[in-house]
């Protein structure tokens, strides 16, 4: 079925929809496109069913519970009217806690100033920032006057901001003054020029940094805060008048995807979008107000401002930041310090909270639930985090920031089996199907496919890039994931791995997260990213990267003091006997740390790109390439 690992994506075909799909799409909101991103064209694309339906890899989630017609402030403010006083977010590291009143106290001062800065709706606000309380109240203001949040990383280059601020034509931006010791005050100065559409750009530094240091024209965040107070009373009227004049289908935030090819795209999801999404993970979590939701995963993705910030304000329950960015240390800490019911991270985060030299010494028997997301999660670490972190119901979440994000979530009540080797089942309201990348025939079940979703989650589209659009998400509203995906007879998911890290080696598909999984079975591997390399013989060969634990390691001393390298010899012979030969890696490396997006997901393009130059195989990638026509 995927023979050819050049056209898999690339495919187009013309297909109509039954009048089955019709009409459920129909019955669908947030399908309501943006009027910078033009509509598709009328042509069809024709999608293939099989005879037999019973046999379909197709499925259509549960009406229950019913979808919410909320914004999100007009959620917010049901949630503070039924738990004023309970606790709605605890930023440990700025040592504050706010009641969910006094947060929304907070959000409507910040609305305030916004409007008196003369922001409209859908004008583009950006929120340069790591993880503080800041960033939770701004959010959720700028959402309640209808200006779309731009969520950017704070880790963002020059080249990176300049674009990030021109493709969303951002107005106002929000900043921090550093990020892990670098200025974000320097980097924007350099570049603000760069950037026709900023009129205003506001400081978080609290009076903390010398006037000298900070540019005129720029407000600091306590002279935003006083001016709105001093006008509060003034434009409380002009607030509720715009809160009041905005549509659940309005578009309120923008996500870059991580760019791996291109430039990042700036998907956009509306409060339809991110509230029902929100509301859905928190019921399937059982979340209620008596929960204390851990958030050490970035806010500026979806991962944190979705299933955290929104799962949370949704259920009444309450918001715990450890600190700006990752510290197992900490997360461990703010667990036991707030007594937290629901922890979330990347398995690598995971990882790093299990070998932390001091686990056994905190007490998270206060643990139950939580939220392993962001990247393929193994099995044998599934298992230990809820063995020995007391999460017996942790879930496994799995989507695309395209998809608001989450399309797919294990139930507490699924066996173990299904909890550690799949992604559960699809979620209410949203209908998914497994296809055939290159003919689009729906797939029986048990068959890997390519997985498309559609539903009330799919996004509006990516901001002013109608092409790139309608090269994801077809003329029925089905988003093409690019995942390749199995459904086996109940319904339940499990992720094969993307279409484009998929290796053809001498002609036979290999999927790394296959090999990934068997690797994690070796007692000193600690985590491993798998991928292809070029090779003259064979097309691809399989190479891997493997982060070692910190005892038990079969290492020797390199070149350089300190540099541990791995035998290749021990880890194949290893391998032998307990997998196919073709399946056993070429190429081994041994690494701290893989390259990763702001969300932790690993990027393998970045890996493969310097395998290739350390490897010498620049020449054998180049003729593949020109022979193969694809492109790298």
């Amino acid at each position: 079925m995927l023979q050819t690992l050049g056209r898999v994506l690339g495919t187009v075909a013309k297909w109509g929809a039954s009048e089955t799909h019709i009409d459920l799409i129909k019955s669908c909101r947030g399908f309501y496109w943006l009027q910078n991103i033009s509509t598709f064209p009328a042509e069809s694309r024709q999608f293939k069913h099989s005879n037999d339906l019973s046999k379909r890899s197709h499925v259509i989630g549960p009406s229950s519970p019913p979808l919410l017609k909320d914004t999100i402030s007009s959620n917010l403010r049901r949630t503070v009217e039924k738990y004023p006083t309970n606790n709605a977010v605890v930023s440990l590291a700025q040592k504050q806690t706010l009641t969910y009143q006094q947060f929304l106290n907070n959000v409507e001062n910040v609305a305030t100033g916004l409007l008196l800065l003369g922001v409209q709706k859908q004008d583009r606000v950006a929120l340069w920032a790591a993880n503080c309380l800041e960033w939770a109240v701004i959010s959720y203001a700028t959402a309640m006057i209808g200006s779309i949040q731009v969520s950017l990383n704070p880790a963002l280059k020059e080249n990176e901001l300049v674009h990030a601020l021109n493709r969303s034509g951002t107005s106002v931006i929000i900043l921090s003054p550093e990020f892990k010791g670098e200025s974000q005050i320097a980097v924007l100065q350099r570049v603000e020029n760069k950037s026709p559409m900023l009129r205003h750009t506001i400081l978080l530094d609290n009076n903390k940094i010398n006037e000298g240091d900070v540019p005129s024209h720029w407000l600091r965040w306590n002279h935003f805060l006083n001016t709105t107070g001093s006008a509060s009373s003034k434009i409380n009227g002009s607030l509720h008048a715009r809160e009041k004049s905005l549509h659940p289908d309005d578009p309120i935030n923008m996500q870059f995807t991580s760019g791996t090819t291109g430039l990042p795209k700036a998907a956009t999801l509306s409060h339809f979008n991110v509230v029902n999404n929100a509301y859905i993970i928190g019921h399937l979590l059982s979340y209620s107000a008596a929960d204390r939701v851990c958030i050490p995963v970035p806010l500026f993705h979806c991962f944190g401002q979705v299933l955290g910030n929104l799962a949370c304000t949704t259920h009444g329950a309450t918001m715990v930041y450890p600190g700006p960015v990752f510290d197992s240390s900490a997360v461990l800490r703010s667990v036991e310090s707030e007594k937290c019911t629901s922890l979330y991270g990347v398995p690598s985060q995971f990882i790093s909270e299990l070998e932390n030299p001091d686990f056994d010494k905190f007490n998270l028997n206060s643990l139950r639930t939580g939220i392993m997301a962001g990247a393929p999660c193994p099995v044998k670490i599934m298992r230990k985090v809820r063995d020995t972190m007391f999460m017996k119901d942790i879930a496994i979440c799995f989507g695309q920031t395209e998809t608001s994000p989450v399309s797919f979530q294990t139930r507490k009540d699924d066996s173990e089996e299904l909890r550690v080797c799949t992604v559960g089942t699809v979620h209410p309201h949203i209908e998914a199907c497994v296809v055939d990348p290159e003919t689009h025939e729906i797939v029986e079940r048990g068959v890997s496919g390519e997985l498309w979703i559609r539903g009330y989650s799919v996004m509006k589209g990516y901001w002013n890039d109608p092409e790139a659009t309608q090269n994801t998400i077809d003329a029925q509203g089905w988003y093409h994931t690019g995942d390749l995906a199995v459904l086996n007879d109940q319904g339940y998911c499990k992720i094969v791995g993307r279409i484009k890290d998929m290796v053809l080696r001498g002609g036979e598909c290999l999927f790394p997260r296959e090999i990934e999984e068997f690797l994690h079975q070796n007692p000193v591997i600690s985590d491993v990213q798998v991928f292809g390399v070029p090779d003259e013989k064979m097309g691809e060969q399989l190479c891997a990267w493997v982060k070692l634990k910190k005892t038990e390691c079969s290492t020797r001393r390199g070149a350089d003091a300190g540099e541990q390298v791995l035998i290749e010899s021990d880890m194949k012979k290893w391998c032998l006997g307990k997998i196919s030969k073709h399946k056993i890696p070429k190429y081994w490396k041994i690494v701290s740390e893989f390259p990763t997006t702001a969300s932790g997901k690993p990027q393998k393009y970045l890996m493969r790109r310097q395998a290739i130059q350390e490897l010498g195989l620049e020449t054998v990638a180049a003729e593949l390439q020109k022979e193969r026509g694809k492109e790298e």
